[in-house]
């Protein structure tokens, strides 16, 4: 008898274990881990470079290019509003103001009212700013970043925006416009000294002898007008990069914005010249490869490649092989097709895609981690 009740006390605790409720506890769910911000941002622009301008130099120069060590590949449209082909100034406005605009416009709507600028926004939030340029510093590409002006041929008016804008470093062509003025006698040169600026020029020194000051802003003018052809004896861009870099991130610790521009492959494709387009592309492949050497190593830079349009509507025809480009033309202007667009280093993934070439403006920003723009 006493075992049986044993045996069915046994009996009971078994089925009571079986069926009391347990609860589960589910493991805490992982904090999403938050992706870095750039602390810079470097936007290289290759004028009028298309992808077979760099199918082409990739093929000629070894089969191999910088381009290879971008990590996110995308595609813009790069049309402007009021025409299917864009010209530079509506195809820079778009990554500096992120609005499309009429073709000749510089950082102003289709009504001619100014739009703020991502190197504008960069210094209202205490980034340093620069740009670089291989064309005249008043030039449609760099003008968009820094001035104001329903057209891109006023480039005095354009000089004058200079002064309203603190870029901190800036190197072009195009002093006459500064201080050899047709509109009026102003020596805009002198009043950006007067404002702390070190402002140098070919005609004084040669741009890799300069040791920059970093507490100073600074500006360098290589040319009275437009720089010459690589091939002519112009030689400054990996010089202004290096500074540039060096300059910006030692000026202020906050970070920075710097725009540069490979001018003259657009300038070979409206001469419909391969060899031009060509030898100018190549070396701004190796700038791209000084850029992301000093990228990687700070490990806080997003570095971002694009064209505002491709130029002379260039084919690698048959014929070519890997050092001998059989090139083919169909145009003297711009063409409408869509553009690659490289970027690696933090933010990079928003790169990816294809989108219109204002994207490129809100990708900027949002890769910052701006949120409201400033009044």
């Amino acid at each position: 008898m006493f075992k049986s009740m044993i045996s069915l006390l046994c009996i009971f605790l078994m089925w009571a274990s079986c069926t009391t409720t347990q609860q589960v506890v589910a493991p805490a769910p992982m904090a999403m881990k938050k992706k870095p911000s750039p602390k810079n941002i470097i936007l290289l622009i290759g004028d009028g470079m298309g992808l077979t301008q760099i199918s082409a130099g990739t093929y000629a120069y070894g089969n191999t290019s910088h381009f290879e060590r971008m990590d996110v590949i995308g595609l813009h449209k790069s049309y402007a509003s009021d025409n299917l082909i864009t010209d530079s100034a509506a195809g820079a406005t778009a990554f500096a103001c992120g609005q499309k605009t009429y073709n000749g416009a510089i950082a102003v709507d289709q009504d001619t009212i100014p739009i703020g600028t991502i190197l504008e926004e960069a210094e209202m939030r205490g980034l340093s700013t620069g740009l670089v340029s291989t064309s005249s510093i008043t030039h449609a590409t760099p003008a968009s970043f820094i001035a104001h002006n329903k057209y891109r041929k006023n480039m005095e008016e354009i000089a004058e925006d200079f002064l309203d804008t603190e870029v901190d470093f800036f190197v072009g062509g195009g002093r006459k416009h500064f201080d050899s003025r047709e509109k009026d006698e102003r020596d805009l040169l002198a009043e950006l000294r007067s404002k702390d600026y070190v402002i140098s020029s070919y005609f004084e020194e040669e741009l890799e002898a300069i040791v920059i000051d970093p507490s100073k802003n600074f500006g360098y003018l290589t040319s009275s007008e437009e720089p010459l052809r690589l091939t002519e004896g112009r030689g400054y861009l990996k010089d202004a990069v290096k500074k540039s870099i060096s300059h910006l991130s030692h000026h202020d610790t906050s970070g920075f914005f710097l725009m540069i521009e490979g001018s003259q492959i657009d300038w070979g494709g409206h001469a419909n010249n391969l060899d031009w387009v060509l030898n100018e592309w190549k070396e701004y492949n190796e700038i791209i490869g000084d850029v992301l050497d000093w990228a990687e190593k700070d490990g806080e830079t997003l570095v971002v490649i694009t064209a505002d349009h491709e130029t002379g509507g260039l084919a690698i025809n048959p014929g070519s092989q890997m050092d001998s480009i059989v090139g083919a033309f169909t145009s003297t202007y711009h063409t409408g097709t869509m553009i690659p667009v490289f970027a690696k280093g933090p933010g990079a993934d928003k790169f990816n895609g294809i989108y219109e070439n204002t994207a490129i403006y809100d990708k900027m920003r949002a890769a910052y981690g701006w949120k409201t723009k400033p009044n």
